[in-house]
């Protein structure tokens, strides 16, 4: 999810901290658990219930706890951070010191771990609005760090503050290829967690997974 770091507005800066590259060989993509095939996600997305968008009343960023103690002196996005980065150092207190990311997104490398966001591939707003609103703390908790499914994956800061709460029929990945995987994570989050999805954003989805 965006953070409140100031978007970059210096070409200098941004040549200095990444290197652009569109499938460099040897360059890892971050991977989180549990990707469905796109046959499965699109049964997913069958079962899936449809209605309109609830009310962004109440929705509080503080509601949905992140990023909580995982153990080793590590946050959830300091794992996330190791689990999709390239020879990541880090020191005790699990901070990376060294590495590189790879977003997916935008096929952008990144060797700085302030330039990289940990995305909440349903963002905590749209899953508020299409259930979450109902939950207890632990379960927005829970949901908000989770490491079993396809919901945390580390990207490019400025293209997830471009992101927001937007679900598909509103804003996709800018690389094209990964629209399948993309369109997959978030309907397998969708069904793990039960929440609903409008008119529009299925029909975004079932074409974004017509491209499997």
């Amino acid at each position: 999810m965006p953070t409140s770091r100031t978007l970059r507005n210096s070409f200098t800066a941004v040549v200095a901290s990444a290197v652009f590259t569109v499938g460099l060989a040897g360059t890892a993509a971050a991977e989180p658990p549990n990707i469905p095939s796109g046959d499965a996600a699109k049964s997913m997305l069958a079962s899936l219930k449809v209605q309109p968008d609830g009310s962004q009343d109440g929705y509080s960023r503080d509601k949905f706890p992140h990023w909580i103690d995982q153990g080793d002196s590590c946050n959830t996005r300091e794992v996330v951070l190791k689990r999709d980065g390239t020879n990541v150092q880090t020191g005790s207190d699990c901070a990376p010191t060294s590495g590189s990311w790879f977003s997916p997104y935008d096929d952008a490398t990144w060797t700085a771990p302030g330039d990289v966001d940990i995305d909440h591939v349903v963002p905590l707003a749209a899953a508020w609005r299409t259930g979450a609103s109902s939950w207890t703390t632990a379960q927005r908790q829970s949901y908000a760090n989770d490491l079993s499914d396809p919901q945390l994956i580390a990207v490019t800061d400025n293209v997830n503050q471009e992101k927001g709460d937007k679900s598909p029929d509103q804003w996709k990945p800018p690389t094209v290829g990964y629209w399948c995987t993309y369109a997959s994570m978030w309907t397998a989050v969708k069904s793990k967690y039960k929440l609903t999805i409008s008119s529009a954003e299925k029909t975004a989805l079932t074409d974004m997974l017509g491209r499997c």
